[in-house]
């Protein structure tokens, strides 16, 4: 399906000067949303991994690198996306009080509102398990709440994250 422009493109767009083609906005857009989804699925499966190998060494390998990809990918599209997401809204002049629009800023300030405390998380869970490693002790009781939390913390936050892609995806009126 083509796309469909408004009568005319949003101030912002015109300013923007075609410097990036809707095609390429788009692109960056997907992407972005792509890179959210998948480096989420990818850090829950592997941090679930590790935690119930039990095995604290690589428990405080995989946190390091769950919170190496989360700064290096997550957080990157994490703010690319409202960017990429404002400039298309202009270029196909829909306000952001669209419900589709609103309903995905909404979830997508809900899901941050998860993510924030969910990196927080990580960060002190692979502290604990590298003090743990270190010391050749087992893991802490403050590993396992933390863990508990990080999961519970997950599901509305990826729950958010999917409903986004349905909204981007299905636009309903």
């Amino acid at each position: 399906m083509a796309r469909q422009l408004g009568d005319r493109p949003g101030l912002v767009w015109c300013l923007l000067g075609g410097l990036l083609s809707y095609e390429l906005l788009k692109y960056l857009h997907v992407l972005g949303a792509t890179v959210i989804l998948g480096t989420g699925i990818g850090i829950a499966f592997f941090m679930l991994m590790a935690h119930l190998s039990g095995d604290v060494r690589f428990i405080a390998r995989t946190a390091g690198v769950v919170v190496l990809a989360d700064i290096v990918f997550t957080a990157t599209a994490v703010i690319a996306q409202p960017v990429s997401g404002y400039f298309l809204t202009q270029a196909i002049n829909v306000p952001w009080q669209t419900p589709w629009v609103f309903w995905s800023l909404v979830l997508y300030v809900g899901a941050g509102l998860f993510w924030l405390p969910v990196v927080w998380m990580q960060v002190k869970m692979r502290d604990l398990a590298r003090a743990a490693e270190a010391k050749g002790q087992h893991l802490p009781p403050l590993y396992y709440r933390l863990f508990q939390t990080w999961f519970l913390f997950g599901i509305p936050g990826f729950g958010s994250v999917m409903a986004i892609f349905w909204l981007m995806i299905a636009k309903p009126a």
